[in-house]
């Protein structure tokens, strides 16, 4: 299933500040994910339907909402679940 990907405003602003190989690195990810949720994906305790993307030392942080992914969180690992 090919899901189609919505980044949220303020999760645009945090992908933009990180460093150029850390995008690319999320980047690709991302679109691996949008292919059936490839990738190192786990889904969050507690929580229907919010998922984390570990890319690296970063995590996307989404939820499913049908056929689309929204992204809603991006950062470091170390500050991304507070």
């Amino acid at each position: 299933m090919r899901y189609n990907i919505e980044i949220l405003p303020a999760s645009l602003r945090q992908l933009r500040m990180l460093p150029k190989e850390a995008r690319r690195l999320i980047g690709g990810k991302i679109e691996l994910l949008q292919d059936g949720l490839t990738g190192d994906v786990k889904k969050l305790k507690g929580f229907k339907q919010k998922y984390r993307l570990r890319a690296g030392n970063y995590r996307v942080l989404f939820e499913l909402e049908g056929a689309t992914i929204v992204i809603y969180d991006v950062g470091d690992r170390k500050d991304i679940y507070e």
